[in-house]
């Protein structure tokens, strides 16, 4: 009786990309250590799957590589049965990503290999030679990042320039070296910066100033080639250039300055004026107005839906009113506005909204926003984190268009319905509870045709008909949508920011609990199913 086939996957990986442009490099050669190995176990059916699990230049204390999550796919699909490695520290050095992964073996019946440790992670005697292996790696790990941190801190005390971007009037130090390099031009141009702000005494003065003169940020290429700066400066900008020892020569680390190894192109008398001016500002806008020292109870605590940090701003109006504003961090820092993000609502908006709702659903809210772990900000909804501990009673009693999206011993996540219009020019939150059902005549057409292409097996869907452009390949991922999701196309009932366009831009993946989550789907969601 034939041997049963048995699918092997060799996964590599390396930290850095250096070496990797060789013809023989170190993926190459892990790759042929385990494909000797799986040979060596060809009577026992073992055959190679020749997809390539490569992950050239990252880290093994992520789980965010392209490699890695092309295999767990894969894995999660039923086509591999073995995983092999060349040493264990290549799938990860983490121990937390190694149960997570292992958890991932185990439901899809894989086993894993590596060629230089023999293991068999199906006994508990092999789990635990594992742990302490991956316990070793992530030591390692640490003590490699301590031991780059502590080099950089002395370099940093014998006044070496240690990378990161050159501040204007310098360039990046000669090949070998760590002392930066005067750059003249540019010298005249920051001395220009500091004696314009001991005249005009204002950072929003100077900005403006230098706007009109087309005065721009310091531009420089990375080691890579990608160009940088070259833009109009901002106040952070402004304020970090002004209080920067770079220019008196010195070198900062954290806390402390030390003496640098490059040239001084301010003058200390210069210097320490501007220093006394930036502080004599700073403590009038401390000592200012109280009305504009609002408080802002969801600072630290909203992001919008890059994930990005929504920080405080305040703007006043013609009449002397003021508005408070929280703002994504990169919009404030001078970059430039994400057409699919919000990245600026009006303070009392949002705080009445989230205070409202923690009221209702907490037992003790005499500060409600207190309690708010986390707020996340969408187009379409507002997620909110609250501690379970604090919620009034085991099931909190849900109005329309809010939901539960996940819970956890700690926390647990509300979403609810939103729509942001502008009244006037301003923007405005409001609960868009339910919202009238939007056919969308192309994404049902794409969705028909992606069914077009696929025909199913015992009730899993195959494709049938090859896709023969790119287009109907992103077409094709729609047949694979979670059921519900399709259900909710067909009726209407997709977020109003969904459309083909952006389907087609989108990853999908293939958990159906993650569609639900990537897409910005409100229900509540099955546990993922493969």
């Amino acid at each position: 009786m034939s041997k049963k086939t048995v699918r092997c996957a060799i996964y590599t990986r390396k930290s850095s990309d250096e070496g990797l442009e060789q013809e023989f490099n170190s993926l190459d050669a892990q790759r042929a250590s385990s494909e000797a190995y799986v040979t060596s176990q060809a009577s026992e059916g073992w055959s190679i799957i020749p997809t390539l699990y490569d992950d050239g230049g990252y880290s093994g204390g992520t789980m965010e590589r392209p490699g890695l999550q092309a295999l767990l796919t894969d894995i999660a699909e039923g086509k591999v049965d073995v995983v092999v490695v060349y040493k264990i520290d290549r799938l990860t050095r983490s121990l937390t990503d190694f149960s997570r992964i292992i958890e991932i073996f185990d439901k899809s019946g894989t086993s894993f290999v590596s060629v230089t440790q023999s293991f068999n992670t199906k006994d508990s005697m092999g789990r635990l030679m594992l742990n302490v292996l991956l316990s070793f790696a992530q030591f390692e790990r640490e003590v490699t990042g301590e031991r780059i941190r502590d080099k950089i801190a002395a370099s940093k005390a014998k006044g070496m320039w240690m990378g990161g971007n050159p501040p204007l009037g310098y360039d990046r130090p000669k090949e070998g070296t760590h002392t930066l390099v005067v750059n003249k031009s540019e010298a005249i141009t920051a001395r220009h910066i500091f004696d314009r702000y001991l005249k005009l005494k204002s950072v929003h003065a100077l900005e403006r100033e230098l706007g009109e003169q087309r005065i721009l940020s310091k531009s420089w290429t990375t080691l890579k080639g990608k160009p940088m700066g070259g833009k109009p400066f901002n106040r952070g900008a402004l304020f970090h250039l002004l209080r920067n020892p770079a220019y008196l020569g010195m070198v900062r680390h954290k806390d402390q300055v030390y003496d640098g190894e490059h040239r001084a192109i301010v003058e200390q008398e210069l210097f320490n004026a501007v220093q006394t001016q930036l502080n004599t500002q700073a403590r009038r806008h401390r000592a200012g107005p109280k009305r504009r020292v609002a408080k802002s109870p969801l600072s630290s605590k909203l992001f919008d839906a890059s994930g990005e940090p929504m920080t405080p701003s305040f703007s006043r109006g013609s009449k002397g009113k003021h508005y408070r504003y929280y703002v994504s961090a990169s919009l404030q820092q001078g970059g430039k506005s994400a057409p699919d993000i919000v990245q600026r609502v009006p303070a009392p908006e949002i705080e009445r909204l989230v205070s409202d709702f923690a009221k209702r659903m907490l037992s003790k809210h005499a500060q409600p926003l207190n309690e708010v772990t986390a707020v996340h900000l969408q187009k379409d909804k507002i997620q909110i984190d609250l501690p379970v501990p604090g919620l009034r009673g085991a099931c909190p009693q849900l109005e329309a268009g809010e939901t539960t999206l996940f819970e956890n011993k700690q926390t647990i996540r509300f979403a609810i319905a939103i729509s942001l219009p502008k009244r006037g020019g301003q923007c405005t939150i409001t609960p868009s509870a339910g919202r009238k059902p939007k056919i969308d005549k192309t994404l049902i057409a794409s969705l028909r045709k992606a069914h077009q292409m696929v025909r199913k097996e015992r009730g899993m869907p195959l494709i049938d008909k090859a896709p023969t452009s790119p287009h109907e390949s992103k077409m094709l991922r729609m047949a694979f949508l979670a059921p519900d999701i399709q259900s909710d196309i067909l009726k209407g009932l997709q977020p109003p920011s969904l459309n083909l366009q952006r389907l087609k831009q989108m990853h999908i993946p293939l958990c159906w609990n993650a569609q639900h989550i990537a897409l910005g789907w409100m229900e509540n969601t099955a546990p993922c199913s493969s």
